[in-house]
């Protein structure tokens, strides 16, 4: 059997709030169920965050309750803090992502807060979330480069994992928020984690501001891990992360996959549809740079 790798889709919420036309609860709906009919498992569908703050997640409470009765995906909420914790639960919502720092001024830029208290802070969520039965996604923001610091000390990430995936991690995630990563810097850092914790818990986050993302991919794949974030016709860029662009396109990733011979479950000509939508909807979505190439393939 081919291996299987898990895209999960953060173009609904990643992609989304950054953009200058804020999509209403319909459109956003729309978007998610054109991945879903692609065959995306996973879709980080909203956030429970300040809509003054972020105005693009705004009705998140609203959308997940438009996403009942569940479509095909597994779906999670960000949440920043314990108020979106229990906005996220209020409303339902059966899995979190929270997002944790390598770097002290991402963490006071972006949570107002140092490393060690937002990490206090995630503990705190963590606990109460077993205690609810609801997932816990951690994303570790700056992994290989900070916008405010430069590069990040390895050992400093290689600490925060070993602390999470001790207590049971559901799944750490290396972002690289910025695209700074290179294939040498992350092959070194996730063999070394796969060899001290195995790969399975852990997933990736790239961003292609230097182009680097899909080979960022495969030095991850070849390191064992098997869970990548993607954003549906590139979408994306952290509004909080000067220098942040657009995260790696699903797409070129499911392409990418499904040459090698690994198995997404994605299906190419919905998936085009989708990247399509995300464009018609958003206005600005460039579309992976595999999709004219694969549009050819499915009208040939």
């Amino acid at each position: 059997m081919p291996d299987r790798v898990t895209i999960n889709e953060v173009g609904p919420r990643d992609g989304l709030q950054s953009q200058s036309r804020i999509l209403p609860v319909t459109e956003r709906l729309q978007l998610i169920r054109a991945l879903e009919e692609a065959g995306i498992s996973r879709i980080e569908a909203g956030s429970f965050v300040s809509p003054t703050a972020v105005p693009a997640m705004a009705d998140t409470d609203k959308l997940l309750q438009s996403l009942v009765p569940p479509g095909s995906a597994d779906y999670s909420f960000l949440i920043p803090n314990m108020k979106g914790y229990e906005l996220a639960r209020a409303a339902g919502a059966e899995s979190v992502t929270m997002v944790i720092y390598a770097s002290e001024t991402m963490a006071r830029r972006n949570a107002r807060m140092g490393m060690a208290e937002a990490e206090r802070a995630a503990w705190k969520i963590i606990d109460l979330a077993r205690a609810d039965g609801i997932e816990v996604i951690v994303i570790v923001a700056v992994s290989f480069g900070c916008p405010f610091e430069g590069a990040v000390d390895s050992a400093v990430v290689r600490d925060i994992a070993a602390r999470f995936v001790a207590a049971g991690i559901h799944r750490l995630v290396l972002a690289d928020t910025i695209g700074a990563a290179d294939p040498a810097q992350v092959s070194a850092l996730l063999t070394s984690l796969a060899q001290s914790h195995g790969a399975g818990v852990f997933g990736c986050h790239f961003h292609d501001t230097r182009a680097m993302a899909l080979a960022n991919v495969y030095a991850a794949l070849e390191a064992g891990v098997r869970w990548f974030d993607s954003s549906i016709g590139g979408l994306g860029g952290c509004p909080f992360a000067p220098g942040a662009s657009g995260n790696v396109a699903t797409e070129d990733v499911a392409v990418m996959l499904r040459q090698m011979g690994m198995e997404t479950g994605i299906d190419a000509a919905a998936l085009l549809a989708a990247s399509d939508l995300a464009t018609e909807l958003t206005g600005t979505a460039p579309g992976g740079r595999v999709r004219e190439w694969l549009r050819g393939q499915l009208t040939s």
